[in-house]
């Protein structure tokens, strides 16, 4: 757990994430997160776009093709 001091930033305030955190959540200056309220915490979500999912994809994490079967209803194949 890290202890961090709130600083002014114009009009808001700031928090800096440890490069510890940011390394292992993959954060890097301009990844968008969300910052929400729950009860008494603040929580900060990252938000990853769809470019930046598929850019993820390796050949090892692709799978093969998954035989689901015959048709059941109208699914066009």
């Amino acid at each position: 757990m890290y202890k961090q001091s709130l600083k002014k930033w114009g009009n808001s305030l700031a928090v800096r994430i440890p490069k510890a955190i940011a390394d292992a959540l993959e954060l890097k200056e301009g990844s968008k997160v969300e910052v929400k309220v729950e009860g008494n915490r603040i929580v900060i979500i990252p938000k990853r776009d769809l470019k930046e999912l598929l850019g993820r994809i390796t050949p090892e994490s692709v799978h093969g093709e998954v035989d689901w079967g015959k048709r059941e209803g109208n699914e066009v194949w």
